[in-house]
């Protein structure tokens, strides 16, 4: 339930499309791309893209929610360079109450057989009501599944545009007032029980920026105002949905006219576009002060491309 694509996304990214965005992509410099959905790995194209890709020189990440991962871990171990997972339970029941299928099962076996296949996932989990008592539970269980990290995130309820919504949403997936201090003594209890964890970068999050979600439900409750957000995604990366929209991130709808047609390049710096990231760098878009998933990379670094998202 914290990501609805599933419900409306019919659309794949083919492989001609593909094809006819290599030329931009090598115009624009880009080193990464995303390939994201709904589901890449149920895209019938998934391999012949991912080659296409690769052999253009790409680095490749997978963001799956894991359904096939066991069934094609050793092509996807072989093809992507980074494979991140997204995990909503640490056992089926919970699992399935929030994805709606049981396949909690399935999912480990896909994590385990990508890791035995020489390419330790990530996992990235939503954190919910339905799912924040397991916040331990969720890091022991990606060690038993030898992933290579953990990352939490909260579920975005602010946002009417965050992950595929296009008509009405819940609220209700946010912790209410009671389990707030739940909550908080959790991730005091995970601070002190995975130190070494956190200090190994096992844990992605620093227990500062852990704490960063519960300060997001407490602002949801009224108990203080939203954490500042530092991100500056756009500036590096953009989104290009199934049917050749271009978007400066996930949460932020890009605009009508900005599609890719014949040239990714220039519907990334046309007006539009150029006029929409320069909104979001003065700090004018709402959906940025209450963003759950913010992303900086310093500007003195040296970055040469725009990263492409793909989202199949």
């Amino acid at each position: 339930m914290s990501c609805d694509y599933w419900r409306h996304g019919r659309d794949d990214m083919n492989l001609e499309s593909v094809r006819r965005l290599l030329p931009s992509l090598a115009e624009l410099g880009t080193e990464i791309v995303l390939l994201s959905g709904g589901e890449p790995l149920l895209n019938p194209e998934w391999v012949a893209i991912a080659d296409t890709l690769r052999a253009s020189g790409l680095k490749l990440w997978l963001l799956t929610s894991g359904l096939s991962l066991a069934k094609h871990a050793a092509r996807a171990a072989g093809l992507f360079h980074h494979i991140t997972v997204s995990l909503d339970g640490t056992d089926a029941r919970t699992y399935a109450a929030i994805r709606g299928l049981d396949a909690f099962d399935k999912v480990c076996e896909g994590i385990r057989a990508v890791a035995t296949h020489g390419r330790p996932a990530g996992i990235r989990v939503t954190l919910q009501r339905a799912n924040f008592r397991q916040l331990g539970g969720f890091i022991e269980l990606a060690q038993q599944l030898h992933a290579r990290s953990i990352s939490f995130l909260a579920v975005d309820v602010a946002n009417p545009h965050a992950f595929g919504r296009v008509d009405d949403f819940t609220t209700d997936l946010a912790l209410n007032l009671n389990e707030l201090p739940q909550f908080e003594a959790i991730l005091s209890a995970a601070e002190r029980q995975f130190s070494d964890e956190f200090r190994s970068g096992f844990i992605a999050e620093s227990p500062e920026k852990l704490r960063r979600v519960l300060a997001y439900f407490q602002a949801l409750r009224g108990q203080r105002g939203y954490p500042e957000v530092r991100c500056n995604a756009p500036e590096f990366s953009a989104v290009i949905g199934a049917t050749g929209r271009v978007q400066p991130c996930f949460f932020i709808p890009g605009p009508a006219d900005a599609r890719v047609g014949d040239s990714f390049a220039t519907a990334l710096n046309g007006s539009s576009l150029a006029a929409l990231r320069a909104d979001i760098r003065a700090g004018k878009r709402a959906e940025c002060k209450t963003c759950t998933c913010s992303l900086w990379r310093d500007p003195g670094m040296v970055y040469n491309s725009i990263p492409s998202r793909i989202a199949q």
